[in-house]
């Protein structure tokens, strides 16, 4: 049995309004759960999301759009993972706020719309993940077949459709993300990203909607990459396979792309789905399966929205440009750190000219390759 729940004392003003907005509610609502545990490890593993993801993505951003102009089609999916990435990590001060507190402070919208962009980062990265590979596969298993697949304006298309997609789910997913309200000590607190009742889950609503983003938003995605990679393996494992710098770079990207899915995301969709079932009574268990299931997916959640740290590793040591863009930014601040220690002669700032690399024909920029190219032959868990 958990212990009494205490949030954190809101101020007069939020109180007042809390409360006014709170009245109105049935007074038979179950008292608060003890989740300060489970709040105070999310607030420190979100803290270090935060801080490493939002400078990542924005600079991984910012060097797509603006130096390598996303010329290549796996650069434009990479770019539109990035902005997924970057738009999960802007949602994160809302949750940091609310496992400070333990309630919600924030209006209804608030936590409808962050629990939304959760999903919609985590299922929007699985597909974005997914059309690289794809790409890749197609490069390398078919590339005079499939080549007029792998074109820009077919990626830009097949982005808006990704997005459109996300966009549309993520209606029902806000929908089922509206802040509870439990009882403590007399008073009134809304709980946000948990505590979704057994009407819920066993309604219309919720679980389907689980099962549906389980089986189009992870398992396919999953299944395209296991796919995919297998079969580029096969091909760039073949004796006559050319032993180049590009296979190496493209056997780095299929490796990193399936740590991503194995470390981040099967993880919380395996534990996700076996809860789901669970909360559904679709699966008979003993008496507190259901909440030692609940405590691992509180942890695997973690996993899951630290894929917006580990995208941006993909981007540097796969995509060559997008390296090469990295040391031309990074060595005037060397240079200036060295003139300024008095080390030595500093090494002349190199102007953006002498970096060919950000600017070449996406065949010379490894993976960042052009179109045209020959290729290489009661849940804050939801």
């Amino acid at each position: 049995m958990a212990s009494a729940w205490v949030p954190l004392p809101a101020s007069r003003t939020m109180s007042s309004v809390n409360n006014s907005t709170l009245g109105n509610l049935s007074v038979n609502v179950s008292s608060c759960p003890d989740y300060r545990t489970f709040h105070r490890l999310h607030m420190v593993v979100y803290s270090l999301v935060l801080a490493a993801g939002l400078p990542l993505n924005a600079l991984a951003l910012w060097i797509f759009l603006r130096v390598l102009r996303i010329k290549s089609v796996v650069s434009i999916y990479m770019c539109n993972l990035a902005a997924s990435d970057l738009l999960f990590t802007l949602s994160l001060p809302l949750r940091l706020s609310y496992y400070a507190q333990h309630h919600w402070v924030f209006p209804d919208l608030l936590c409808q719309t962050s629990g939304a962009i959760f999903q919609m980062n985590m299922y929007g990265s699985c597909i974005f993940l997914m059309l690289i590979n794809a790409d890749r596969f197609a490069a390398i298993v078919h590339p005079l077949r499939l080549r007029h697949l792998r074109r820009p304006r077919v990626a830009r298309r097949v982005c808006l459709g990704v997005w459109a997609l996300i966009l549309v789910c993520a209606v029902p997913a806000a929908r089922v993300h509206r802040p509870s309200v439990c009882s403590h000590a007399g008073r009134k607190w809304r709980l946000c990203f948990e505590s979704f009742g057994d009407e819920l889950w066993r309604g219309r609503l919720l679980l389907p909607l689980v099962l549906l983003a389980e089986a189009l938003g992870f398992l396919l995605p999953l299944a395209a990459v296991l796919y995919s990679s297998c079969r580029a393996f096969c091909v760039l494992a073949r004796p006559d396979a050319p032993q180049s710098r590009r296979r190496r770079k493209t056997v780095r990207l299929l490796l990193a792309n399936l740590v991503i899915f194995l470390l981040c995301f099967v993880p919380y969709n395996a534990t996700l789905a076996v809860y789901g079932l669970l909360r559904g009574d679709l699966v008979p268990a003993r008496p507190g399966t259901r909440e030692q299931v609940r405590g691992v997916l509180m942890v695997m959640v973690l996993l899951a929205g630290a894929n917006c740290v580990l995208d941006p590793l993909v981007y540097y040591f796969s995509a060559e440009g997008f390296r090469n863009t990295l040391r031309g930014l990074s060595a005037p601040l060397r240079a200036r750190t060295l003139a300024g220690n008095g080390t030595g002669d500093a090494p002349p700032e190199p102007r953006w000219e002498t970096l060919p690399s950000a600017r070449l024909d996406a065949t010379d920029q490894g993976l960042l390759q052009a179109s045209h190219a020959s290729p290489v032959n009661q849940d804050s868990a939801l």
